[in-house]
């Protein structure tokens, strides 16, 4: 069975608003009933957790290895990498309503999805694309320096002589290194992938001492999801807190800086005439024209996002005439499941 739910009946000529504390999608005595969508924006945010630990060697990097700023003092902060802004359609309940059946009217088909919201008239909406996040790569296995110390190494009497030794050694893997590259080992491998192999080996070596006196950064990605349904004009609200130390955290937080979220609504459908629309009576099939916003994201120092969206609250809802579907026209209409608006209509005479 397809994921919406196919429905055979007869489209009327006549559609209502229900009170949808009484009715349930579906095929009923009534009709069909469905929902039309309203839009929630949703923000994907990608913060990434940046971790400093300092070597046991740190104090003698400038002294053996000439390495200067290193720091001795374990640090973490977060930072926002990426910010993923994009519209979807839920199933407003509030905006229910029946197609009657009627004998003189063609026999259709209308898809609902599996929430109730109208899809199709007379023919099979497309499959929806599957977002697919993808995983977060996990950071590389740290590797133990001191499975590479010699015994006069790790049998050292103080800090100062393991760190000079530690660096005699590194000094010898570079030395090594740069043999091999040159063809003056004493040694040299076979072929070119065992040259590979060894000089891989002498940089993981030389990477594992270097750390002892620089210290290891870690980095890791976290994502945090945030949902916001317009219904009027937003202006500079607080959608989440960015702190240095704990990442990212509650808009009522104040341990962090705020990032600010704007919907402004663009107005691309003109204001609706009031008593105009008391009067009008929703006579066909109801769908939704939606309307645009201007939406912003932004902290103090930047802005992560500034893109039009659709906004379906801030459209209109307009219908299909009853003739488009009598027995001597085929009408095929696909709606657009995030906004229920019409992506796509056609008819055979």
């Amino acid at each position: 069975m397809k994921k919406g739910l196919i429905l055979l009946g007869l489209l009327a000529s006549t559609v209502y608003a229900q009170d949808v504390s009484k009715y349930t999608p579906g095929l009923t005595e009534e009709g069909v009933v469905y929902y039309l969508p309203k839009t929630e924006i949703k923000v994907d945010v990608i913060a990434e957790k940046i971790l400093y630990t300092p070597g046991e060697l740190c104090q003698y990097a400038n002294r053996y290895l000439k390495i200067s700023d290193v720091s001795d003092k374990a640090e973490v902060h977060w930072e926002v990498k990426s910010i993923r802004v994009y519209a979807v359609g839920v199933a407003d309940v509030n905006n229910a309503y029946t197609i009657k059946l009627k004998d003189k009217s063609a026999a259709s088909q209308v898809e609902l999805s599996k929430e109730g919201v109208i899809k199709a008239i007379n023919t099979v909406a497309p499959e929806e694309p599957v977002n697919i996040i993808a995983p977060t790569p996990k950071a590389a296995k740290s590797i133990d320096p001191r499975s590479f110390l010699t015994e006069d190494i790790l049998n050292s009497t103080s800090s100062a002589k393991m760190a000079e030794l530690v660096a005699k050694e590194i000094y010898n893997i570079r030395d090594s290194r740069n043999s091999l590259t040159r063809g003056q080992a004493d040694y040299m491998p076979k072929d070119g992938a065992a040259l590979k192999i060894m000089l891989d080996n002498l940089s993981t070596q030389e990477k594992a001492m270097t750390e002892l006196f620089t210290g290891v950064t870690t980095k890791e990605t976290k994502e945090f999801n945030f949902t916001v349904a317009p219904e009027e004009n937003i202006t500079d609200k607080v959608l989440f807190r960015m702190s240095s130390k704990l990442g990212v955290v509650n808009a009522d937080d104040l341990s962090g800086n705020p990032v600010y979220i704007s919907i402004k609504d663009l107005e691309v459908i003109p204001p609706a005439d009031i008593e105009a629309k008391k009067k009008k009576k929703l006579e066909g099939v109801v769908y939704n024209v939606p309307g645009k916003a201007l939406v912003s994201i932004f902290s103090s120092t930047k802005k992560f996002y500034n893109e039009e969206l659709p906004i379906t609250q801030f459209g209109e809802k307009e219908v299909l005439i009853d003739n488009l579907f009598n027995k001597k026209v085929n009408t095929r209409v696909i709606f657009n499941p995030y906004t229920g608006g019409i992506s796509k209509i056609d008819k055979d005479m």
